[in-house]
This record gives C-alpha cells, structure tokens and sequence, in this order.
C-alpha cells in the first residue's frame, strides 16, 4: 500500500470515527471535521459517503457477474477439468480467462443495447442519471428473464413476501437476481453430468480390466487418463463444449 493510500484510509477512518469516540467523553473536546466546497461547509457525513462509494465500487464486479453467463460457464469449465481428472490443468488462470471471454462474446449484444439506450444518451445529457439507470438494467433484465425458470423465479416471490409482478419487466431485482443465479446453478450441473458420462464409463472399463488382470494396487486413474484424454482430442471435446455452452443461452 502506498502513503497516498495510507494517508486517506487514516483520513476516512478518522471522519467516520472521531465524532462518536470524542462524544463518549464528556471531558475530551468536541472534534468536528467540515469540508468547505462551493455548496458551503459539509459535516463529516461526506466521508461515510466516501466510504460506502468505495464498497460499492469493490463489490460491482461481483455483483455484475453475477447478472451475467460467468456463473454457467466457469462451472461447466471446471467441470470439465474434474471429470478428465487432470487437477490442474488446464490452470485456474486460464480457465477464468477463458469463462470471462466467453461471457464477454455472450453478454455483447447485451451490453450495446445498454450502451444505445442509456450509456450514449446520458453522456451527451439527454437523460438524467436515474433514468439512465433504468434504462440500463433493462436489457440486463431481459436476459435473466430470458435464462431463469420459473418455478425458482416463484420460490424467491414467495421468500420476499412480494406481490406477484403482473408482467416480467416488473419483477425486482433483488428477487430476479437470485432466482437467476439458483437456475443458473442448476443448468450447469446438468451439463456436467452430461460431460462426466462417457469419462466415467472409461474409468469403469479401465476399473474392470484391471480387476481382471488381478492388477488391484494399480490406480485406475493412472491408466485411464491417457484415454480420457485421447477421447477428448478426437472428440474434439473443447469445440463441442464451447459450442453447446453458446447455443444454451439462444
């Protein structure tokens, strides 16, 4: 961490804190920070401000993946890594890398209807920033409208004690976004179990040969990975993964 950084996490840490420490003492002075800007002076209300701005920009990424393809893909990436029983390979690095420029081909045309309808109409100061806000999650909203089901979509209605919205652009989002998640979730386990058949079956025939064989001690994953692998290669298994992971989202 650099001075810059040490200095105003000091700074904040003593705007947030310094009145209600010095407020408990009744013989210690009163400490007041104001900030003089063009509006006139500030409380230190500014800093808890600050403060919440700065969180909320630590949690947007994860709050905006979460609205998005990252969730299915990485799992079903994984997934795929697991079931071939290579542990570490392909990296956790290049897997991410991967599931993020997947996510990024699948949410683009998502992200140019928000840039059309709300990102380039606010920048030239032809809406004001709430209404660009609206106008921004919509797309985003169609597309989770669009992969989530229905019965889990209920479940989170039901949790949220809400009234039931009497059409899909009027759903919350603070039910929409769970619900999207949770179908998310369990979309991409059915893909992997799709995925760990045919390897679970060479690792049962690899398991049964070596039985056979009297060869008990041998692990069987030691002698099915070459073919797991191999099967992979002439399947041309990343093609066809990548290729079902797109056409899941049409």
């Amino acid at each position: 961490m650099s001075k810059t950084q040490v200095i105003i996490s000091i700074f904040l840490v003593a705007t947030l804190f310094s009145g209600d420490a010095w407020a408990q003492s009744p013989q210690a002075p009163a400490v007041n920070v104001d900030i003089i800007g063009p509006e006139g002076p500030q409380s230190y209300t500014v800093g808890i401000r600050i403060l919440l701005l700065l969180t909320a920009l630590t949690l947007a990424p994860a709050f905006i993946m979460m609205m998005t393809s990252f969730t299915r893909v990485v799992i079903v990436l994984s997934l795929v890594r697991q079931a071939m029983g290579t542990l570490h390979s392909p990296p956790n690095q290049v897997v991410v890398g991967l599931a993020l420029f997947l996510t990024l081909f699948i949410m683009t045309p998502v992200w140019e209807q928000v840039q059309l309808r709300a990102l380039d109409p606010y920048l030239q100061d032809q809406i004001s920033q709430e209404h660009a806000l609206e106008l921004a999650i919509e797309p985003i909203r169609t597309f989770m409208l669009k992969q989530v089901r229905e019965k889990d979509l209920e479940l989170f209605v039901d949790l949220a004690s809400v009234e039931v919205p009497e059409g899909p652009e009027q759903t919350p989002l603070r039910v929409l976004i769970p619900a999207f998640v949770t179908s998310e979730l369990r979309t991409a386990f059915q893909i992997g179990f799709l995925i760990y058949i045919p390897f679970l079956v060479i690792d049962m025939i690899v398991a049964s040969i070596l039985m056979s064989m009297g060869m008990m001690l041998l692990p069987p994953v030691m002698i099915s990975l070459p073919f797991k692998l191999v099967l992979f290669v002439l399947a041309d298994g990343w093609f066809l993964v990548v290729g079902s992971l797109m056409q899941s989202f049409n």
